[in-house]
């Protein structure tokens, strides 16, 4: 592996650790030539899939723009970068298991704006703004009276505690 600070291709692992869904592995090595420790990640190659873009044209899947988007969204709003990864690695694995070689950019839009809006609304709304296009405040609008309604509804379900979903003779 190459040093990124002097170019020196010999290096040793110091430190390897799978993380937490085992999908990829962790290693640090230390440059046998200027001494100075980086860190590289390994992956499984999977097979190359296909994303068809809005105006049809097609271009290689690749989840490290899906993170920079999230990133992105998510930019000075208090969430960590663990809640950020466990969101792409949720989204990574739900298109590989859609075992389909095309995929739109439309639903894998709509898979981080579903994560995005259990994290964090103003990080759903900026990417919900560039995803959807919004041409005009009044879209906005909407988008956000939306989000606070479906929000309020889940907040009454877990504060009533008469609004038990099981019981047969609930008017809810």
């Amino acid at each position: 592996m190459k040093c990124i600070y002097c170019g020196c291709l010999e290096s040793k692992v110091v430190d390897s650790r799978q993380n937490e869904d085992g999908t990829s592995i962790r290693r640090r090595r230390e440059c046998m030539n200027c001494g100075k420790r980086f860190t590289t990640y390994e992956t499984v190659e999977s097979a190359s899939m296909m994303v068809i873009k809005k105006d049809g044209s097609r271009q290689t899947f690749d989840i490290a723009k899906v993170k920079a988007g999230i990133m992105k969204a998510c930019e000075k709003r208090p969430i960590s970068i663990t809640v950020i990864d466990k969101l792409v690695n949720d989204i990574q694995r739900t298109i590989n298991n859609s075992l389909e070689q095309e995929i739109p950019s439309t639903y894998i839009g709509e898979l981080v704006m579903e994560g995005l809006k259990q994290i964090d609304d103003v990080a759903y709304v900026r990417y919900a703004s560039v995803h959807r296009q919004f041409r005009d405040i009044n879209t906005l609008l909407d988008e956000i009276e939306e989000l606070v309604k479906i929000k309020a509804e889940n907040a009454s379900k877990t504060d009533d505690p008469n609004s038990k979903t099981d019981d047969p003779n609930s008017e809810n």
